[in-house]
């Protein structure tokens, strides 16, 4: 008889333990999984993935309307967005392309936004670094690469700094795969900063056309 209390008893433990266990282990679930409410805006589906809009911030929801990459201040939108525009300013809301989502950074001493680009799980994969950039097609990408190096400081002990500009072409790892051109009279203070135009388009895989100082169109080839 004491056998069979103590083994009633043991069943019964171990029963409220597992019972315990998941609905400890499917809490996290259930909370994220929750239906979403309150959206503000909701973007049309890009490779299973649409971005939805609360206020400032976007977020991205997969087929079955559950959020996978929480809501962020971090992505491009533009309520203003030209679409017959292959830059940033044809941007009307987040999207991937190529698993690819552009995010943007503010320069704080410069108070000039940045540009770069995270995975489907919400990670960057390539940092913040662009001036102007496309959307990614193709696999590529054709943007203007700011360089920064710091140089010491002025008689009024502000930060001086030498910057290089570059158009150029890269992949979805952010690898460079052709230097278009230098550019140059790109001034980077918040007063006189002016959106520098892109010169390059990309047609395919292999080619790159850029309009050249004389307003003329060249072909460039990407595998050299």
């Amino acid at each position: 008889m004491v056998d069979n209390f103590l083994s009633s008893n043991l069943k019964y433990g171990a029963m409220k333990y597992t019972l315990s266990t998941i609905a400890f282990l499917l809490l996290p679930v259930l909370l994220y999984t929750q239906e979403l409410t309150d959206l503000d805006e909701i973007a049309p589906y890009s490779e299973g993935l649409a971005a939805v809009r609360k206020g400032d911030q976007w977020g991205f929801m997969d087929k079955h309307g559950e959020l996978v990459i929480n809501f962020r201040d971090d992505l491009v939108w533009n309520v203003d967005a030209n679409d017959s525009k292959l830059d940033i300013t044809g941007v009307r809301y987040p999207q991937f392309k190529n698993g690819r989502c552009l995010i943007r950074e503010l320069l704080k001493e410069e108070e000039i936004w940045v540009y770069g680009f995270i995975d489907t799980s919400g990670n960057t994969v390539i940092k913040p670094e662009f001036l102007n950039v496309t959307q990614f097609d193709q696999g590529y990408v054709v943007g203007i690469m700011m360089t920064k190096t710091f140089r010491g400081k002025n008689n009024f002990q502000l930060n001086l700094y030498q910057y290089s500009f570059s158009e150029v072409v890269v992949d979805t790892a952010g690898d460079i795969m052709r230097l278009i051109s230098r550019r140059d009279h790109i001034l980077m203070t918040k007063r006189r900063y002016k959106l520098p135009l892109l010169r390059a388009k990309l047609v395919n895989p292999e080619l790159v056309l850029v309009k050249n100082d004389k307003d003329k169109w060249e072909i460039l080839k990407l595998d050299l």
